[in-house]
């Protein structure tokens, strides 16, 4: 395989098309023809989350099946990635489904922001609503969140609005809360040192956040029942019955039935269709080397799933090769 480095023709065009989007004289939606690049970067998400762990195995797996460089860096999730990629500021990043949507629909957080150039490389696995507490919280149920403390996840963030359309269908608003805007290693160190009462986490189970307070403290996950659940996806079809089996945390032996929306990777349209292919390539023939939990649920024939938003060329050109279309 050829290592792929910019001309120095090429360095000049894109340097300039740079200075252009940042005076905003892009095109917005890009033109999917896109150029080359020698190094791809992943923004994941904060340390105590899937996407991290996930994204360093992912770049050491472009590194070695690629001649592309490839890192992992850490960030705000969903929403800040987006936002990256539109920017041009990152090659690849994680998002939720239905974060890339309201993106590149111009819709929530992104009203006044839309993401026109943004292209999915495939989904992933369940993100998973975890509404965590400790069972010495006194908090059984959705509705009991009601006056207390509760981190509803970071401004801007995927997890907030997951946190909002919840609590919407339990008759509940962030007002009737004392909500705070935490991280998830902090909203876990919160209820581990008493500061907060419970907090809503979306990330792929096992959480290493959630894990950590699990080794020092009964953790308790409060369920969304099937008919909240039904009228959830009734009215928000992004997301999707999930439950988080007994064992998944120490001390937590039974089952929760909660939601969930997927987890996916999106790039730019302006990155070229051989250098997704070739990044789409080496992610989904190497799983095996995934370790994390969440590897099992990974896997080309999956990877369509629940996909909202177009497909880069590359990614499209590798999953017609597997056979594999969207439903």
């Amino acid at each position: 395989m050829k290592k792929r480095k910019l001309s120095f023709s090429a360095v000049l065009l894109l340097a300039a098309a740079m200075i252009l989007a940042a005076c905003g004289g892009g095109s917005g939606g890009g033109s999917d023809e896109g150029g080359e690049v020698d190094f791809i970067g992943i923004a994941t998400g904060g340390t105590g989350g899937t996407y991290y762990p996930l994204g360093g195995t992912f770049a050491d797996i472009i590194g070695d099946e690629t001649d592309y460089d490839s890192t992992a860096s850490t960030s705000g999730a969903s929403a800040e990635n987006m936002a990256s990629i539109k920017s041009g500021d990152i090659e690849v990043a994680f998002t939720q489904t239905d974060i890339a949507s309201y993106a590149t629909e111009g819709t929530e957080m992104f009203s006044d922001n839309k993401v026109e150039n943004a292209r999915g490389i495939g989904t992933l696995y369940p993100e998973t609503i975890q509404i965590v507490t400790t069972t010495g919280s006194g908090i059984e149920s959705v509705e009991d969140l009601e006056g207390k403390v509760v981190s509803v996840g970071e401004a801007g963030s995927g997890t907030l609005l997951n946190a909002t359309q919840i609590l919407e269908v339990h008759g509940l608003t962030l007002d009737d809360l004392s909500a705070r805007n935490l991280s998830f290693d902090d909203s876990t160190t919160g209820i581990q040192d008493g500061t907060i009462d419970a907090a809503f986490i979306t990330s792929g189970t096992p959480t290493g956040a959630v894990e950590g307070l699990a080794a020092t403290q009964d953790v308790n996950i409060i369920p969304v029942s099937a008919d909240k659940a039904d009228e959830l996806i009734e009215k928000y079809p992004y997301y999707a019955k999930d439950t988080i089996s007994g064992g998944t945390y120490s001390k937590l032996d039974s089952d929760i039935e909660t939601v969930a929306v997927r987890a996916m990777l999106v790039t730019s349209s302006e990155i070229s269709e051989d250098v997704i292919y070739e990044v789409t390539k080496a992610i989904f023939e190497n799983t095996d080397r995934i370790s994390h939990a969440k590897g099992e649920l990974i896997s080309a024939e999956n990877a369509l799933e629940g996909m909202g938003i177009d497909l880069h060329p590359g990614a499209a050109k590798y999953f017609e090769e597997k056979g594999i279309s969207q439903d």
